[in-house]
């Protein structure tokens, strides 16, 4: 079959690789019909990557279809539609027989977790995925979610309900978002939907400034942001949502906010001696969330609000391409070339 693979720093290939088997008698096989790019995927190209070696498959974001099913994988059929969450769980624990992947007791290490890592999963950007404990590990799609979608609720919109959902953003409060990629952009669409008054975003990219503004954010063009949000505030927001993970980022976060003020962070950040500014919490009595989605947990909310219209995750794909040309996909996206935010793979072309 065909597949993305890493083959070092900034070289993604595309080419032949091993069909999977199914892994286990609770397994399944899925034929993907839609991958994603996800930044956290630009570490990988960029060298940075969470596993070494090179050769492994690439990507954690995947949509398809049921072609292949273990005899004990119970709740699902050949032929249904399902999305594959970013990071799969071991179904037996009790944390993951309540969603929270995150915390499985059986695989505590990300890498092992989460396709595409290089660990003991195998890579999303692919024709065919084989996906363990398919009870727990796959979800079936209604019909009013599109493939497009489905492609963002695999990882960033549960990552944005998630910090939006830490922060309890409550009815008539202004928030933050700090990154305006698929996981910003997210943010923004949840914070509405959780009854902020005011959302005001802040990147460094005008074409996706301009794309928050689509969804209703106030676009932050300035050079002190930190001023210019208390600025147009009159003081501190209630909640700042931080999706870089860059340790300037975290500090922004930090200031933005008022008294009392709520910092989500979902950005991933790989500094282990990151400089907090205790003091400064201190004084402000500052609540500080930080930590790792588990997608199952967040997905049936989600699922329902999409298919009601209350979210619209198909909203910040700006590319689509065939699988073949995903080596320059990487490269187009990694360079935030012509407007990019949210690229598709379609692994049938």
């Amino acid at each position: 079959m065909k597949a993305l693979t890493y083959a070092g720093p900034q070289q993604i290939s595309f080419g032949e690789i091993a069909d999977p088997v199914l892994p286990g008698p609770d397994g399944a096989i899925v034929r993907v019909t839609a991958a994603g790019i996800c930044g956290s995927d630009l570490h990988i190209y960029a060298g940075h990557g969470f596993a070494q070696g090179i050769g492994y498959g690439v990507g954690h974001e995947a949509v398809g279809e049921i072609v292949e099913l273990g005899p004990q994988a119970h709740g699902f059929a050949i032929g249904d539609r399902v999305l594959v969450p970013a990071s799969a769980g071991c179904d037996r624990c009790g944390n993951c027989r309540v969603g929270i992947v995150a915390a499985c007791e059986r695989q505590p290490l990300p890498v092992d977790a989460c396709y595409g890592l290089g660990g003991s999963l195998p890579g999303a950007q692919t024709q065919l995925l084989a996906v363990t404990h398919a009870a727990g590990n796959l979800v079936r799609l209604p019909d009013a979610v599109s493939d497009e979608a489905a492609i963002v609720l695999t990882d960033n919109a549960p990552t944005a309900w998630y910090g939006a959902r830490r922060a309890r953003i409550a009815p008539g409060e202004t928030v933050v978002v700090i990154g305006l990629g698929p996981v910003g952009l997210m943010a923004v669409q949840s914070a509405f939907a959780m009854g902020a008054a005011r959302v005001l975003g802040v990147d460094l990219v005008d074409d996706r400034r301009a794309r928050a503004a689509e969804l209703g954010a106030e676009p932050v063009e300035s050079d002190d942001p930190k001023s210019a949000v208390r600025d147009l505030l009159g003081g501190g927001a209630d909640v700042a949502i931080e999706a870089v993970g860059a340790d300037a980022t975290i500090k922004l976060a930090t200031s933005v906010v008022g008294h009392r003020g709520r910092v989500s962070v979902v950005g991933v950040s790989q500094n282990r001696a990151y400089p907090f500014h205790m003091p400064l919490a201190q004084v402000k009595e500052l609540e500080f969330h930080i930590g790792l989605c588990s997608i199952q947990y967040e997905l049936p909310a989600l699922l329902k609000l999409t298919a009601a219209g209350r979210l619209r995750p198909e909203a910040v794909v700006s590319h689509r391409f065939p699988m073949s040309d995903g080596p320059d996909a990487y490269r187009m996206f990694a360079e935030r070339a012509d407007g990019v935010c949210k690229v598709v793979l379609d692994p049938r072309q």
